[in-house]
């Protein structure tokens, strides 16, 4: 994805250190989604292709977006799906859009991977506006307790998430940071 001041791409080898230094300054406790990062990166829950970087023109990565390999237990088995996590933009560029386009662009991207759906433990403001909504509106429930309008889901396939009622379980990597 292309605008004016900077383009959407899958990470590269080149891009390790400026997505660490986005999540550090990004976040409170920015090392613990440097390290989230790092762990998902080196799993086989990673899928290269919905790891995404905004970088400007001048080459300097401004926003990074991660969607990995989740599970949902469910009474028939487990069902692979996508978590969303982080998501992080420089304080520079936030609210300038870059967020949203990079959530936007990933979400094209899970679709066209043949991905039908996607959780997310966010922002209850900020998510809903790409289609997310309470995953407990699906009869899942989150990994840990948490408000119910903070854990969400998002059908990249309507009703893929029917008559599948389960509990979404992160991968080591998420208990691995505190």
């Amino acid at each position: 994805m292309k605008s004016d001041n900077y383009i959407i791409r899958p990470e590269n080898t080149s891009d390790l250190s400026g997505i660490r230094e986005i999540n550090l300054l990004a976040f409170d406790k920015g090392e613990n989604e440097a390290r989230l990062v790092e762990l998902i990166r080196g799993s086989e829950q990673f899928i290269p292709e919905l790891s995404l970087v905004a970088v400007n023109r001048d080459g300097e990565i401004i926003g990074h977006i991660l969607f990995s390999i989740i599970n949902l237990v469910t009474a028939q088995g487990t069902v692979p799906t996508l978590g969303l996590a982080p998501m992080a933009v420089k304080p520079d560029y936030q609210n300038s859009g870059i967020g949203s386009a990079l959530v936007t662009e990933g979400l094209r991207v899970c679709k066209a991977l043949g991905y039908k759906h996607v959780f997310v433990l966010g922002h209850p403001d900020f998510y809903p506006r790409f289609g997310f909504s309470p995953a407990s509106q699906f009869d899942i429930a989150p990994p840990f307790p948490v408000p119910d309008e903070v854990f969400m889901a998002l059908e990249l396939e309507i009703c893929s998430l029917a008559d599948i009622p389960g509990k979404i379980e992160y991968p080591p990597a998420f208990s691995a940071v505190s």
